[in-house]
């Protein structure tokens, strides 16, 4: 019966994050820097609030949008942490985390045949769901502008079939973010144009040395800015799976339908959870973007001791360092580095083919685990 299966799903590849897992899964002893998850857990007021709502029975279905509550406190966190407005009635969902916001954003504006611009190298979870809408990604090479999309490079591929831009900052794989100045210059190019930006913010918290600055405040992109956000990393709650859609009410109320025929709700536990996280947690992830910074200081000055032409990361807990000069795939990089010294890496591959060349490095690990990571790829370097 396998013939009958969709073709756009048929067609769909395992992602390389799960394939070098899956690697990783026949060795033993392994210091993985792969897993896109906070090391730090759950902060335990967040539990506790788990705990009281399962204690009290709030363990039926919540509105379809969310539980009226929580859409207020993540619009007011919102409001307070980047400056966005949006109306907790009409303009705010909560979802089954930031990937299932994607999913439901995607699914309400693009139609077969629609293009959606995004950057290369590139979260994979995109373009697969782009392609199961029907719509036809289209990579912009982002290698030569410190992993950023330019204005410049939007411009050159709108098309008259054009439907939607997604923007990431910080970005995985390569914790690129953008200045307001840079989201100037793209704003401009699209404030006459009848497309759509999606801004991913799911790493807004951890921005190093300035705010994060969201484009949907910028003037005359509100209307057209669907922003995705959520608590798997700020408040380290990847099991929890909540996220928040943030869009015009005249988008959310289409919005709102996929989400009904899709999910129902979010789980009403988790969503309890998450209340908690953005009211009383509001600052929860300031301690752990400390540690990051100083992880990132020191995975870098490690890189570039080691020999790697690498860009520094500006937020999230990625870095992405080339390995051309090494003579090697970006595949046969990391599976070299897995056999010989048991470090696990992610091929950039893995990020569309803008990715080839370089490798992610995750540095949401103890500085015991990256010391000792970091002296392996050093050996291993140098005798390549």
């Amino acid at each position: 019966m396998e013939q009958w299966i969709h073709p756009q799903v048929r067609n769909i590849e395992v992602s390389g994050i799960r394939k070098m897992a899956n690697r990783v899964a026949q060795y033993h002893d392994v210091l993985s820097l792969t897993i896109g998850q906070p090391d730090f857990p759950t902060p335990q007021h967040v539990i506790e609030a788990a705990k009281r709502a399962m204690d009290s029975g709030k363990t039926v279905y919540t509105p379809n949008a969310g539980l009226l509550e929580l859409r207020q406190a993540a619009a007011d966190y919102v409001r307070i942490k980047y400056g966005l407005e949006y109306n907790p009635i009409s303009e705010v969902l909560i979802t089954v985390g930031a990937s299932q916001a994607l999913d439901m954003a995607l699914r309400t504006i693009v139609t077969p045949g629609s293009e959606v611009i995004l950057p290369g190298p590139v979260y994979p979870g995109y373009e697969p769901l782009i392609r199961m809408c029907g719509g036809e990604p289209v990579h912009v090479d982002t290698t030569g502008t410190s992993f950023k999309l330019t204005a410049e490079a939007i411009r050159e591929k709108i098309t008259d079939r054009t439907r939607a831009v997604i923007l990431a900052s910080p970005s995985n794989p390569t914790g690129a973010v953008f200045t307001p100045e840079e989201l100037d210059e793209i704003a401009e190019v699209l404030a006459d144009r009848d497309i759509f930006v999606i801004s991913d913010e799911i790493y807004s918290e951890l921005v190093y040395g300035r705010p994060h600055v969201s484009i949907a405040a910028l003037p005359g992109m509100r209307d057209r800015t669907i922003v995705i956000n959520g608590l798997s990393k700020s408040h380290s709650m990847t099991g929890w799976r909540i996220g928040f859609a943030f869009a015009p009410e005249t988008i959310a109320r289409h919005m709102v339908k996929v989400l009904q025929y899709n999910i129902t709700c979010a789980s009403s536990i988790s969503q309890y959870a998450a209340l908690e996280a953005v009211t009383a947690g509001i600052d929860d992830a300031l301690p752990m973007r400390t540690s990051y910074v100083e992880r990132r200081d020191y995975v870098y000055k490690r890189l570039v001791d080691a020999g790697f032409d690498v860009v520094l990361p500006e937020g999230a807990f990625y870095i992405f360092p080339s390995i051309r000069k090494f003579g090697r795939t970006s595949e046969a990089f990391a599976y070299e580095l897995l056999d010989r010294e048991r470090v696990a890496v992610v091929p950039g591959s893995a990020f569309s083919p803008y990715g080839e060349g370089y490798v992610r490095i995750s540095y949401a690990c103890s500085m015991d685990v990256l010391s000792q990571a970091m002296d392996r790829i050093t050996r291993f370097v140098s005798e390549l």
